[in-house]
């Protein structure tokens, strides 16, 4: 009996052809997981998401979003959409952005995201709190061969940021947004780090006259 004739394994990447990874996810059991494949192994995220993690996932989308808004960015945001590359690879990033002249790249309507006839966000974001070392291993390599242009991984258990720039699919570290012009990863992680002791509106504030400057 093949391991995916039980319930596969969660949180980590087992071997498994695309047929078994598309079963899996579409099984109702899996509805409010997360899903990945790639290089014939696939991982199906079910862990809880703790509190830190759904703070930082909601001030990094603050973050952006008001960004965007006072410099007069185009942008689409996506709160965990599937993008898929059928037979090949796919994620479900915990957020993601089209950005300038691929904001209106997605037409409202569809449903699952397909690569082969639209492309990949701008801006891929994963929060991590027990996934780091697979976020910024297994999956940034995934993000570069589906061609996003901006990796960042907000590592909640340190208030820090690795945002990476993606070309010929490989990555470096950057220490600004080439994205999102001007922006800075460490005004983005002086916002999580003062979410850690006032409310929201006092974090959306502070990055009001940061971004005004």
């Amino acid at each position: 009996m093949s391991e995916l004739q039980t319930r596969p394994r969660t949180d980590t990447w087992v071997a498994a052809s695309w047929e078994e990874y598309a079963r899996t996810i579409e099984d109702p059991i899996y509805e409010k997981a997360k899903g990945y494949y790639y290089k014939g192994h696939m991982r199906i995220e079910m862990s809880a998401v703790s509190f830190d993690h759904g703070q930082d996932h909601v001030v990094i989308i603050l973050a952006v979003n008001l960004f965007a808004t006072i410099k007069g960015i185009p942008l689409r945001g996506l709160d965990t959409t599937t993008f898929r590359k059928p037979g090949v690879r796919e994620c479900q990033p915990d957020v993601s952005y089209y950005i300038g002249n691929s904001a209106q790249a997605i037409p409202s309507g569809t449903g699952i995201v397909n690569l082969d006839e639209y492309p990949a966000p701008n801006l891929v974001i994963e929060v991590a709190k027990t996934s780091l070392l697979d976020d910024v291993g297994t999956k940034r390599a995934l993000y570069e061969e589906l061609g996003v242009a901006e990796y960042w991984v907000v590592d909640v258990q340190n208030t820090q940021i690795l945002a990476y720039a993606v070309a010929d699919q490989g990555s470096k570290r950057i220490q600004v947004s080439q994205e999102l012009p001007g922006l800075t990863i460490a005004i983005l992680e002086e916002a999580l780090r003062r979410s850690r002791e006032t409310d929201q509106s006092q974090v959306g504030a502070w990055l009001l006259t940061q971004f005004r400057v």
